[in-house]
């Protein structure tokens, strides 16, 4: 059956690339081909800036007031359109349908949060800092801003930018995950009927080249990715190298800590939603469980139970509560991980390994994994596996806990479970994360705070979502006016 070849969206006009080379977008749980993706030219690399560039002379001018209308419109759009969308998503990427709801209403907050761009953008006065002398500081657009965004969430990362991009008065370029180029195509669809000026926002897919393309064009002024912490470090370094603004997150190995007199009929229910959630293809799942003193047996125990009774298969089916990774080359990967932990004394509680579904047996699926006392030092300890795998280690008190996870070269996320406020405490205060969650699995930040992260898990200063995006894409202007009196046309 023939597959569309997804276009690109550039000045407004949905193009075919140019591109001899195309890449197969394949649905992870049947292994069919739904659509072939552009690896772009270089050179069409160059057209989309230059529109965006043409476009952010005109969309500076703009007021916020009216800019932002046409995020209103979208935020509409994607209400109405959420079941399609959603369904877009379980198709290319394998998540279950209400994994994929879940993402959508995530960065429908993100489109709402930057609705507020006009109060989030004031700046600053100082009247009479001297005689007859005022300061104001104002915030101005930077001018073409880009995105690169992952596979895992092909909705919601793409929307922790653009919206804050275009809001804050710059034009702005995607190139989404050249796995899951799908979601972001109907995206761009509905912002189109939103009546947005040409160029403003424009969508060019394909690969590493286009990357670096977009990340060396001196027209470009601030570079946004998500993705493993060697892409985000080469990104971050090349466009620091290029005078760009960059932020860039990276890999993570999320540890969540279980205190004995934690609820583990309760936690280990939150822990296999954030461990296997999504695959555990989510850079704030729990790839890690942390038990302290006599927490091994009661957590263990429970937290395996629990794995075993999850259904695997495909998103769109009833019932469902896990899907495939991405790829078969992803699932060889994790496998191989799985292995090497065995190998490396880690004890099998469950294996996933062997997990065929009925009907769909070219899928990429694994089923929960859970290693028990794998050393901390071992691979699949540190390792970013991204997959539906568990390292469970055990340790005698909360300040071992805490200084094995300090000495991570990871900083994304981690969780405590208690019932003791003091160890909660002790817990957010000395833990070496930029995110945080006391009794929760998954410590997402809303919209309106940003999405932390430290150590070789974010490269850069400024993170995405809420006044942070908004600070990152404007630039601050300090202007001192002094108006003598004499000069002052007396009517």
């Amino acid at each position: 059956m023939p597959v569309d070849q997804i276009p690109n969206f550039i000045n407004g006009e949905w193009k075919n690339s140019a591109a001899a080379e195309f890449l197969d977008i394949r649905n992870p749980a049947t292994a069919e081909t739904i659509a072939r993706m552009p690896l772009s030219l270089t050179a069409e690399t160059g057209q989309v800036v230059a529109a965006a560039d043409r476009a952010y002379q005109e969309w500076r001018l703009v007021p916020v007031t009216e800019r932002i209308q046409y995020l209103f419109r979208l935020k509409h759009l994607l209400e109405a359109d959420l079941e399609d969308l959603a369904r877009t998503i379980t198709l290319e990427c394998g998540k279950t349908l209400d994994e994929s709801r879940g993402e959508l209403r995530r960065g429908i907050e993100n489109v709402e949060t930057a609705c507020g761009i006009p109060a989030l953008m004031q700046g600053q006065i100082s009247q009479d800092i001297a005689r007859g002398i005022d300061e104001m500081m104002i915030r101005q657009p930077l001018g073409v801003v880009c995105a690169i965004t992952p596979f895992n969430f092909p909705a919601m990362i793409p929307l922790w930018f653009l919206p804050y991009a275009i809001a804050c008065g710059n034009t702005f370029i995607l190139k989404p995950s050249d796995r899951t180029p799908l979601t972001m195509r109907k995206i761009f669809g509905l912002l189109e009927k939103t009546g947005i000026p040409k160029g403003v926002a424009s969508l060019i897919n394909g690969g590493r080249q286009v990357v670096e393309a977009l990340v060396d064009h001196p027209k470009i002024s601030a570079v946004s990715l998500v993705g493993s912490t060697a892409v985000a470090k080469a990104v971050y370094a090349r466009a620091a190298a290029n005078g760009k603004r960059a932020q860039c997150q990276g890999g993570a190995k999320n540890p969540i800590v279980v205190l004995p007199d934690a609820d583990m009929e309760m936690v280990a229910k939150i822990a296999a939603d954030s461990s296997f959630g999504c695959a555990g293809q989510r850079c704030l799942a729990a790839s890690l469980a942390v038990t302290v003193g006599e927490a091994k047996k009661t957590f263990t125990r429970a937290f395996v139970d629990m794995a075993k009774s999850r259904k695997v298969g495909y998103g769109l089916d009833q019932g469902v509560e896990m899907g495939p990774v991405i790829t078969a080359e992803s699932r060889s990967r994790v496998a191989s991980l799985i292995e090497r932990g065995a190998k490396d004394g880690g004890k099998l509680m469950l294996d996933g390994r062997g997990v065929k579904v009925k009907g769909y047996e070219k899928g990429y699926f694994l089923g929960p994994t859970i290693l028990q006392d794998l050393p901390p030092e071992s691979e699949a300890a540190q390792t970013e596996i991204f997959g539906p795998v568990v390292a469970v280690i055990s340790v005698p008190k909360i300040e071992e806990a805490i200084a094995l996870i300090n000495r991570g070269r990871y900083g994304n996320m981690a969780c405590l479970f208690t019932t003791n406020g003091s160890a909660a405490r002790k817990f957010r205060s000395e833990v070496e994360t930029g995110n945080v969650g006391i009794n929760l699995g998954v410590a997402a930040p809303i919209a309106f705070f940003p999405f932390s992260g430290w150590k070789e898990s974010f490269f850069g200063d400024l993170h995405a979502q809420g006044r942070h995006a908004v600070e990152f894409y404007t630039q601050t202007k300090v202007v001192i006016e002094r108006w003598p009196k004499e000069w002052t046309r007396k009517f």
